[in-house]
């Protein structure tokens, strides 16, 4: 039966709903009917994929427009077209059958799908016998979605795709193209309106910013130009241990500004992998954590504003380059880490904002959906679909990457409805509450998923309030508000030693609690300590000129409150060039300031770092009970006359290592200095070292305790660690 002028019409304008019902190959009494468009085309041939000859097609319309039939079943055909001498082939996507199935619509449904990543984006497959890109994108209240790109030049007519109505994902199978293809899709809304080109969420690459386009890629492609993964011990190490029993030093790193190239470009991934491992792995940490490195498309965003969620950032060249880092590190020992943000997306208009017309990742509501501080939209996790969207977002850089963890941004912000909102400017839950209820569902399922399919991942939340349960285990029975995490950045820690240590130390004596409250609560929840890049930012200066005195004293200071750090309980993390005491506050537009390391000072702090992750990762009193009150004890507490700090760490099989700071310039002599067991302890680590820039003053390498204490001498602005040695 021909259909009406006015469906063709719609077809050849590129507006009709379902242009499979019409384009491709149908079966009838008569015979099986051919209807392509076939722009620029003259005459036209139909052909099976094998090469028969199945018969001329007629030219039914000027615009392209040619319909045939044959004696034969349903199968892709292949048109040679001819136009002024010349021959071209065209394989017709329309007469290829749907790649989605039955059981992808009823998991993605129900919000349990966690292949996503396998279905929707863009993925190279064979499909009926040819090799193509299957393109599928969910966009359930779109009133027509099209798939433009540069081999369709861009026409939205060219290619509007199949509606499975009954999920919202419109697909359709693009023969005889394979990778870095640009793409984007051509939305129209629900009432008609053309929506800006769209970029695909799931896209695995995207073109390098100002370009927006997606591009056709394989994630962490294997083999010729990919990666072969040689990162199995690794990822069964950290399978077989508990995360809060075993040294973790995080070296924090922003890709694109740890070190530039002569043009002042971003280096690639392999360039980082010659450069970065063997430094984080001299350095003695264990792990690297990248600010956010999916695409995003303003630079001065760090990556915390992300469009393409699966898509590594071009900036830094192909996908696979970041593939190839991940098992360059865990073959020399480091896990990686990378920054997630699944708090809030950006608005820029080829992103996710109103995709399919409507308020579809984000709320309708304002008061719901927009966020005052980085003007950005909150994602809706109340809705199934974009709750799974997000952690399957969260696997696929689990399975795809081998990341060994996700430190999950700004999740104070995802917990509360009022989170920098005055009143009137948020709505309460139904229980009448501030609590975001959906978040918090969200991040359940989230780390309970994650757990429960990759063992040795881990996920560290950056919450700085005090939610009860962060890391609580988030079992299906337990207390709603327990979120499951491994780890809570300690960002009262933070606060309070930084504080203490930009004050004159005449003035210290009146704030010892900066220091001692932070063991009221050092065990409610497992900490990493965090010195990261919010701190030497935005008017912030860098950690080196946060510490009080002049120029010595501030060297001084600095080491005294690294080793400080590092005797005090709880994971570490140190954001790059801190190590050596860059002085210029970080900017994202430049490398780091690596010629500081020719000065001793700062070299001195880079080899006391170094010194520290040794010996944190060698001596099990420092790491082995980091999350357990049974691995501290209070030494002096209260010496706030001298500003002395000094505690115990211990866990079995080593030995107890007292740890002892003097946060004043005056050195200390047969300082009376309680410890648990008499004989001698060793000095293990003097940040006043010379060997870190320090005057020297110490211990000739051992005290001798008798009767429940030590003469020590305490070196002016340091710290001191001395392990029991019998």
């Amino acid at each position: 039966m021909k259909p009406p002028q006015s469906a063709l019409d719609a077809l050849l304008d590129g507006t009709h709903g379902d242009p499979f019902s019409l384009l491709g190959v149908h079966e009838g009494p008569g015979g099986t009917q051919l209807r392509a468009i076939l722009p620029g085309a003259h005459e036209a041939e139909a052909f099976t994929l094998d090469g028969v000859f199945l018969g001329p097609m007629e030219r039914k319309d000027d615009r392209g427009l040619f319909e045939g039939r044959f004696l034969g079943k349903r199968e892709p055909i292949r048109y040679r077209c001819s136009a002024g001498g010349a021959d071209w082939l065209v394989t017709d996507p329309y007469s290829f059958g749907p790649v989605l199935g039955p059981v992808d619509d009823l998991l993605f449904a129900q919000g349990t799908h966690f292949r996503l990543f396998d279905k929707l984006g863009a993925h190279l497959i064979e499909h009926e016998g040819t090799q193509g890109v299957h393109f599928a994108v969910w966009a359930p209240n779109a009133r027509l979605v099209s798939l433009v790109g540069d081999f369709n030049d861009w026409d939205p007519t060219r290619y509007p795709m199949r509606h499975r109505q009954d999920i919202g994902v419109w697909e359709i199978f693009i023969p005889d193209i394979g990778e870095y293809r640009a793409y984007k899709f051509h939305v129209v809304g629900p009432d008609g309106v053309v929506q800006p080109l769209k970029a695909d969420p799931f896209a695995f690459g995207s073109e390098v910013r100002p370009s927006t386009a997606s591009i056709t890629a394989v994630a962490a492609k294997t083999g010729p130009g990919g990666v072969t993964w040689g990162d199995e011990a690794h990822r069964d190490h950290w399978a077989s241990v508990d995360h809060r029993r075993v040294p973790i030093s995080i070296y924090e790193v922003h890709a694109g500004s740890w070190q530039r190239d002569r043009f002042n470009w971003f280096l690639t991934w392999d360039e980082m992998a010659e450069q970065l491992i063997p430094y984080v792995v001299d350095m003695g940490f264990t792990h690297i954590e990248f600010m956010p490195i999916a695409e995003h498309p303003y630079d001065p965003s760090w990556g915390y504003q992300t469009t393409g969620l699966f898509a590594p950032s071009a900036r830094f060249g192909e996908p696979a380059g970041f593939a190839r880092f991940v098992d360059g590190a865990h073959r020399a020992g480091l896990g990686v880490l990378v920054d997630w943000v699944p708090a809030h997306f950006p608005t820029d208009k080829h992103g996710l904002v109103r995709f399919d017309g409507t308020a579809l990742y984000e709320h309708e509501d304002p008061r719901l959906g927009f966020h005052p501080d980085w003007n950005t939209l909150i994602y809706n996790f109340g809705r199934q679909e974009v709750s799974s969207i997000l952690v399957n977002n969260a696997l696929f850089w689990a399975e795809r990457y081998h990341v060994d963890g996700l430190r999950v941004d700004a999740v104070a912000s995802m917990l509360y409805r009022d989170y920098s909102r005055k009143a009137g400017e948020w709505i309460p839950n139904t229980e009448g509450g501030r609590e975001n209820w959906e978040a918090v569902d969200f991040l359940r399922a989230l780390n309970r998923a994650v757990y429960g399919t990759h063992p040795g991942f881990v996920t560290i939340a950056e919450e700085s309030t005090a939610w009860p349960g962060v890391t609580s285990p988030a079992h299906e029975d337990g207390p709603r508000e327990s979120l499951g995490f491994g780890f809570k950045w300690n960002m009262g820690f933070m606060n309070d030693t930084l504080r203490y240590m930009g004050r004159d130390p005449v003035h210290r004596r009146y704030h010892h609690d900066d220091i001692t409250f932070g063991l009221v609560y050092a065990f409610g929840e497992n900490y990493v300590l965090p010195l990261s890049h919010d701190e030497v930012v935005h008017g912030k200066g860098s950690l080196l000129n946060k510490m009080a005195g002049d120029d010595w004293q501030k060297f001084a200071n600095l080491r005294a409150y690294y080793a400080f750090m590092w005797g005090y309980p709880g994971k570490k993390l140190l954001f790059m060039g801190q190590e050596f005491a860059q002085r210029r506050e970080w900017s994202e537009d430049r490398a780091l300031d690596w010629d500081l390391r020719a000065a001793p000072a700062h070299e001195g702090v880079r080899n006391l770092v170094r010194d520290l992750n040794r010996l944190y990762r060698e001596k099990p009193a420092l790491h082995g009970r980091d999350c357990e009150p049974e691995g501290f004890e209070w030494l002096i507490a209260d010496d706030t006359e001298n500003s002395v700090f000094a505690w115990l760490r211990k866990a079995a099989p080593g030995a107890p290592i007292a740890v002892v700071s003097n946060m004043t310039p005056r050195a200390c002599s047969k300082y009376r200095l309680p410890l648990p067991h008499d004989g001698f302890w060793r000095e293990v680590l003097n940040s006043d070292s010379p060997y870190y820039g320090g005057s020297g003053t110490g211990n000739l390498g051992r005290v001798e305790a008798k009767g429940g204490f030590a003469e020590v001498t305490l070196p002016p602005l340091a710290t001191v660690m001395f392990e029991y040695a019998g």
